[in-house]
């Protein structure tokens, strides 16, 4: 056990954006959140999962919707009380910790905000290793772990509890939920005990995130640039270097799809790729050949300085650089890549690793 403050939260909010791949909603906002939390509440207690007693009830909690919503549409802190109330009153179990469903954006550091107000802790752990636009692509989907009871609430006080037939049928009526209460909700959902998670969740990603981010923002006497200590540090791929030239992006169906447009410079000068996403990056390409596909990682971070940028933030003209970075090896299962893999988004790619698409690229 640790306790997480304000500066601990400075460095996990920048590292869980990379980790995001372009999602999760703006890290900024819910950086804002968790600190004005510690600033109310005091430090947060973080969890080793280790820690976590077998008969423990824990459950995620996040927000859910399209991120460009996410930035004007942001939870007023009385979702949180909604949301572990309800649950706690329909399953009839104490929770005893929350966690984060995603290790990307605000919904990193949303359950900071919910554990500081409600005075419970947060374990380092989450479903994905990194950031997916929808509820069933998380790790405890791959182990049978079901989202119901998932309880659905907004900024006005509506709320419901959804019992559902498969994780597949959440996504769908929480997605329609979520349109029509404005786009963004926040939701629990994998409410799980201590030995399911121990088994199933990805250990340690607020760690690695807090590492992450401490390696882009601290400074040192090498000539080393922040964006190149920070791939060091991750074991990560400089995939393409160049300047965004055009952005599409449309909101439909709950998600955020578009497409960044990006001509080369430096190493990479004459050539030129894109990167698709929906909500989250999926597939960088340069003319035809695949750089990389999800559930690899996909991020695009700023040239100089190496910070994450989000795909809401994406902008014609910023100089920047995409970042690839091996998925946790629970994607690279069967079940895994057919839940997440890029046939899933309908692409017509099969999933091939990261390391072997880019040999040599490093």
């Amino acid at each position: 056990m640790r306790l997480i403050d304000e500066k601990a939260i400075e460095k996990i909010a920048l590292g869980a954006a990379l980790l995001g791949t372009g999602g999760g909603g703006d890290p900024y906002i819910g950086k804002l959140m968790a600190i004005e939390a510690i600033r109310q509440y005091g430090p947060i207690q973080m969890l080793d999962p280790s820690e976590v007693p077998d008969d423990a009830f824990v459950v995620p909690t996040a927000m859910m919707g399209a991120p460009t919503v996410l930035i004007e549409k942001i939870a007023n802190g009385q979702e949180f009380d909604v949301i572990i109330n309800h649950l706690e009153k329909y399953t009839g179990q104490k929770v005893f910790a929350t966690l984060p469903i995603e290790a990307g954006g605000v919904n990193s550091m949303l359950p900071f905000a919910v554990a500081a107000k409600l005075g419970i802790p947060i374990i380092d752990c989450d479903g994905m290793g990194r950031a997916f636009p929808e509820l069933q692509m998380v790790t405890f989907h791959l182990d049978g772990i079901t989202t119901s009871p998932m309880v659905v609430t907004d900024e006005k006080g509506n709320s419901m509890i959804m019992e559902t037939v498969s994780n597949t049928w959440s996504e769908t009526l929480a997605r329609t939920a979520t349109i029509t209460m404005g786009g963004s909700v926040m939701i629990s959902i994998y409410s799980m005990f201590g030995h399911q998670l121990k088994k199933s969740a990805i250990y340690n990603t607020l760690t690695l995130a807090e590492n992450i981010g401490a390696s882009i923002m601290d400074k040192d006497d090498s000539d080393i640039l922040p964006i190149d200590r920070m791939i060091n540090f991750v074991d990560g791929y400089k995939l393409f270097t160049g300047k965004i030239v055009d952005i599409l992006r449309e909101t439909r169906q709950g998600f955020n799809f578009g497409k960044a447009k990006i001509v080369g410079i430096n190493a990479d000068k004459g050539e030129s790729c894109h990167v698709d996403f929906q909500n989250e990056n999926l597939v960088v390409m340069k003319g035809d050949e695949v750089l990389a596909t999800t559930p690899d990682l996909i991020t695009i971070v700023d040239l100089e300085t190496g910070v994450p940028i989000t795909t809401e933030a994406l902008k014609y003209g910023r100089r920047v650089v995409v970042v690839g970075l091996r998925c946790d090896e629970k994607w690279r299962t069967k079940k895994g890549i057919e839940t997440v893999g890029p046939r899933y988004f309908k692409y017509d790619i099969d999933y091939v690793p990261i390391e072997e698409r880019v040999k040599g690229a490093k």
